[in-house]
């Protein structure tokens, strides 16, 4: 680390609390030791103190943490024709972003979100404050410039906990929403469609429990967000992989949302089921099943969210294991937002390139660790599909630590992926879009004075 913060003292200075740029192209070059010093570095504190430094360079270097809200609603107004894609990346993080990101620079796409959900953070070891560190610090080595949209996703009240105690429930999501907004999410997709009773007879009464949890969420976040930044907020009526939604759902749930709420921001988008499941479905063999996805509830769904309530239109989840001549149809059905994780995931785990040895190593500790997930009749290969996403956190360092020989293909593999994404969401070209329907608040945050010794 001595080396890292002797070279990092000639191009950046502390002065009370605040970061300058003395030398541009050095701090970008030295980011790859400095993110992967702040990321594991055993001391906690001096940990947090890296990683909002990071932070900082990245703000003053021009990529900053910013709020999609803008954008959601220019898009409510009038739907530009593409679809934001919300990436979560669970392993060999920095590495991923930067593949993004260097994608992003070469088609001038604005519009990407990166996130992570309640559940990842858990299991893959990146805290808020870590994830938003290395996206940004990713932004820094790609000379990326502008918003940065990083967003919670999935934060969700766990039924079972909920319907045994709603208090604790409540306050742990609150918890991971402070905790979040401080490190920088601006956007956070509240999930609460866990909750919806579909006991009830009346559709409304159905959403009940659903709207009102999101609305007192709602208004915590308002109460936290940092002066000038009003935080992206979206909404969920039908859990993923349940039954397809339905106007009359959406109307319910954002009827009662605003009822409940009364006043400030509400959601400004909608997460739908419309036919796809989290991670996709695996076969006996390890294949996947094929995905069938109704457009036509997606196109009505977005349709009615933004005539008639202002929404930048439905969101998709779930789709990343989609075949690629699925993806153009997001656009051409008015999806204002898709959600992209375990594609990206198998294309780690399944390339070539990954050590026949260290897939092993993964999978022996997912039999000892994961032992009690495994489901009555399920295969082997069934069994490693659905828990490797827990093989990133505990293996983290040895994710980090591959050699380039390892990582570069597996990057090159991602790098196309991307850019089939980019293509088929129509999200190139979208960065003066962005820019010109968003004013970027940098929120002032003090670094530690002694962080560089």
């Amino acid at each position: 680390m001595a080396g890292t913060i002797e070279r990092l003292k000639k191009c950046i200075s502390v002065s009370n609390g605040e970061v300058g740029i003395k030398e541009a192209g050095a701090a970008r070059d030295i980011m790859d030791s400095l993110i992967y010093e702040a990321v594991f570095t055993a001391d906690e504190a001096r940990k947090k103190n890296l990683l909002r430094l990071v932070i900082e360079i990245a703000k003053k270097m021009g990529a900053v943490p910013s709020s999609i809200q803008s954008i959601y609603e220019e898009m409510g107004r009038s739907y530009p024709g593409f679809t934001v894609p919300a990436i979560n990346i669970r392993g060999l993080t920095y590495d991923v972003a930067k593949v993004i990101f260097r994608k992003a620079n070469e088609m001038n796409v604005g519009a990407m979100i990166f996130e992570i959900a309640r559940s990842e953070i858990g299991y893959t070891k990146q805290k808020p404050l870590e994830y938003s560190a290395v996206v940004l610090a990713a932004a820094v080595r790609e000379g990326y410039k502008g918003p940065v949209f990083i967003q919670g996703d999935h934060f969700q009240l766990i039924r079972k906990n909920y319907l045994a105690d709603p208090k604790p429930e409540t306050e742990y999501v609150k918890g991971l929403i402070k905790e979040a907004v401080e490190a920088e999410f601006y956007n956070i997709d509240l999930d609460t469609s866990t909750l919806v009773d579909l006991d009830k007879k009346d559709l409304k009464e159905e959403q009940r429990p659903n709207f009102e949890a999101a609305a007192d969420l709602a208004s915590f976040i308002r109460g936290i967000e940092p002066k000038g930044v009003t935080v992206s907020v979206g909404g969920e009526i039908g859990e993923i992989g349940g039954k397809n939604s339905t106007p009359e759902e959406l109307r319910a749930y954002l009827d009662g949302f605003k009822e409940t709420m009364k006043s400030g921001k509400g959601v400004s988008k909608l997460s739908v089921q419309s036919g796809t499941s989290h991670g996709g479905v695996v076969l006996p063999d390890g294949s996947l099943a094929k995905v069938k996805i109704d457009f036509e509830t997606l196109r009505k769904m977005s349709e009615v969210a933004r005539k008639e309530y202002g929404l930048s239109g439905a969101v998709q989840h779930g789709a990343s294991t989609l075949p690629d001549e699925a993806f153009h149809m997001f656009p051409e059905t008015g999806t204002s937002e898709v959600h992209l994780a375990t594609g990206f995931q198998n294309i780690i785990y399944d390339s070539p390139s990954l050590p026949a040895s260290f897939k092993n190593e993964i999978y022996e500790y997912l039999k000892t660790e994961c032992a009690k997930e495994r489901k009555e009749g399920q295969t082997e290969e069934q069994f490693f599909y659905s828990t490797r996403k827990k093989g990133f956190g505990t293996l983290k360092k040895k994710w980090w630590d591959l050699p380039a020989e390892v990582k570069t293909p597996i990057m090159k593999e991602l790098e196309d992926k991307f850019d089939l994404l980019f293509n088929k969401l129509k999200v190139g070209n979208t960065k003066d879009y962005v820019n010109n329907h968003m004013k970027v608040v940098a929120v002032e945050k003090k670094v530690a004075d002694n962080v560089l010794g």
